[in-house]
């Protein structure tokens, strides 16, 4: 099993004058200190406009600044936004080359397409486009990646003529690449597509296994064509996390940041939204307050019992009964979700640390074993998979486009006058 930190850069109101500074300042410690204690990924978002829930806009920023203040830690878009009118596929394999280059291969990219109107309406996205949108900008980003020169594109959400995009990538042929899950379909997209799966639903055991199964039966099968040039088959899956020698101290310290976190989620989609007047916090602490929250739940207990120990938010012996669950139902990464709501940077910071003391040496020394096993066993499926991949033809070099100087050479007079 490998573990991950994940950022949003939540920030809920009401603001003082130097919090986001601070936010970002907190979550670039956290992201060192995760590197030091021997986690394996930090993961950072692209959201725009979504007020209070996150704060992430320019994650390759993020990512960089974190590379160089790292040594090991692999730093992935957990998403980035790939659809051409939030990044032009061009700037995207730049932008994925650049930090690879920076961070000495520990790049990952984790592809997304955005859901509430804010974002999608924001950039003039039509909704019931968006999926489309993004596999194609995907596919483009991965060969813009691979090849020299890149031929050029013609699609339904981009064109570009044929150039060079540089800088090349580290790893070879190009980073990870995965994409957000948020249900069984999206899964199963996922594997069909030979990309990760960044699952961002909070599932319980039997579910996982249900996922997983699914996911691996399809990497093994025909159905599974390769969107980028290579495969990673791999499950990485959102736990709530905040650690602590007493439960109870843990759920006060982690359980209302977990909370807002799914409450937001749902309430960016379903809620009318003023920009600039963001109530998102406020609201949730009134429905929290009310008890109406725990209605989403079928017997109607609270978040607090229903996501308490073996869930996330516990002692370090519940996380680990916790890992163990998902690792056995074929699970590849857990994502700790610990930066949401109003969580403070010292409980983080602590809960990290006993995660590396007590519930890391359980695992770490088995991971490469672990994971060697898998690549060996999918290595013949994966050669299938590859093989079935429709490539995109190189140019010949006489095939190449010149591109003329936007100032002409002097007519030079012969004459003799």
């Amino acid at each position: 099993m490998r573990f991950g930190i994940f950022y949003e850069l939540q920030l809920p109101k009401p603001w003082g004058p130097d919090d986001e500074r601070q936010l970002v300042q907190d979550a670039l410690e956290q992201v060192e200190l995760a590197d030091r204690l021997g986690i394996d990924y930090a993961w950072a978002v692209e959201h725009h406009f979504l007020e209070e829930y996150s704060h992430c806009s320019a994650s390759d920023v993020f990512l960089a600044a974190a590379a160089a203040r790292t040594k090991r830690i692999r730093l992935g878009h957990g998403i980035r936004q790939v659809i051409a009118n939030y990044n032009h596929p061009a700037r995207t394999a730049e932008a994925i080359a650049m930090l690879d280059l920076v961070s000495n291969g520990r790049a990952e990219l984790g592809i997304g397409e955005g859901a509430t109107r804010l974002e999608l309406g924001g950039f003039g996205i039509p909704a019931k486009e968006k999926r489309a949108m993004s596999l194609e900008a995907a596919e483009q980003i991965a060969n813009m990646m691979v090849m020299t020169p890149y031929p050029g594109f013609e699609g339904r959400s981009f064109k570009m003529p044929a150039r060079n995009v540089i800088p090349k990538p580290v790893q070879k042929p190009h980073p990870p690449m995965w994409i957000a899950c948020t249900n069984r379909d999206t899964i199963k997209l996922a594997a069909s597509l030979g990309l990760g799966a960044l699952a961002f639903s909070f599932i319980n055991e039997d579910e996982a296994r249900t996922w997983s199964r699914s996911y691996y039966d399809i990497i093994k099968s025909d159905a599974c064509v390769p969107l980028g040039h290579r495969v990673n088959a791999n499950i990485a899956m959102v736990s709530a996390f905040s650690l602590h020698a007493d439960p109870a101290e843990a759920a006060r310290r982690g359980q209302e940041g977990f909370e807002f976190f799914r409450y937001a989620i749902s309430a960016l989609v379903t809620n009318d939204t003023l920009p600039g007047r963001s109530k998102l916090f406020e609201l949730f602490q009134q429905e929290r307050s009310a008890g109406t929250l725990a209605a989403a739940t079928a017997n109607r207990e609270s978040l607090a019992s229903a996501f308490q120990g073996s869930r996330g938010i516990g002692t370090a012996a519940d996380f680990c009964a916790h890992v163990r669950t998902f690792e056995a139902a074929g699970v590849d990464q857990i994502i700790l979700l610990q930066q949401a709501g109003r969580n403070r940077h010292s409980h983080i910071c602590e809960s990290l640390e006993t995660l590396a003391r007590e519930v890391l040496p359980q695992f770490a020394p088995k991971a490469a074993e672990r994971e060697a096993r898998k690549a060996e066993e999918l290595a013949p499926y994966i050669e299938k998979a590859l093989a079935r991949k429709k490539r995109m033809a190189p140019l010949a070099d006489a095939d190449i486009p010149i591109v003329r100087a936007s100032v002409a050479k002097p007519i030079v007079n012969q004459s003799s006058g």
